[in-house]
């Protein structure tokens, strides 16, 4: 539960920059990141030595392991390298994952980075329908699907319309709340 409190407090961190600024500031990541790894191999030498059972251990610290901190750490930040290259995620939001990864071990992690995703979406769908409206947005769609089946191909956006529906996705707080979810194992009550 320690390195779980810890966590959250990281993302809370993150998310409050990150709402209020657009930006999630290295000096909440870089040491997260540290601390993650150093926690569990903290948790994982006190295991060791035997001074507590490793049920306990999971609980109380809430650590996975330095193995599995490092596995999640890589498989999280890869998966996120990867959409920064090709979906323009921020760098930010790369190492905010990471450092969830590190947390949380690779299932954990994995689990937390696609509600992440899912939680992202649905925020950003929200607010476009809330700037411009369901009438509007389900028009648009309408007409793309049309003239993608009457042309037999994608008809790019022009750059207005492209601009107008873009929008910010906050990241942090959607990890802030996809963690709550994962180690509280809400899901099942969905």
């Amino acid at each position: 539960m320690v390195a779980i409190g810890i966590l959250l407090v990281l993302l809370l961190a993150a998310s409050t920059t990150d709402v209020r600024r657009h930006v999630i500031y290295n000096w909440t990541v870089y040491p997260g990141i540290l601390l993650a790894f150093a926690l569990n191999a903290l948790g994982e030498g006190l295991g060791y030595w035997e001074v507590l059972p490793p049920e306990d251990l999971q609980k109380f610290w809430g650590v996975v392991g330095l193995g599995p901190s490092l596995a999640g750490f890589l498989l999280c930040g890869l998966i996120m390298v990867v959409c920064y290259v090709f979906f323009h995620v921020g760098g930010g939001d790369v190492k905010l994952i990471a450092m969830l990864g590190a947390f949380l071990g690779p299932y954990q992690g994995l689990e937390a980075l696609l509600w992440t995703f899912v939680l992202g979406a649905a925020a950003g769908l929200m607010t476009l329908i809330w700037l411009h409206g369901p009438v509007r947005l389900f028009r648009r769609i309408v007409s793309q699907v049309v003239s993608i089946l009457t042309l037999r191909r994608w008809t790019p956006l022009a750059e207005q319309e492209r601009t107008e529906l873009q929008t910010r996705l906050y990241l942090a707080p959607s990890a802030l709340l996809a963690v709550v979810i994962v180690y509280w194992d809400l899901a099942r009550l969905i």
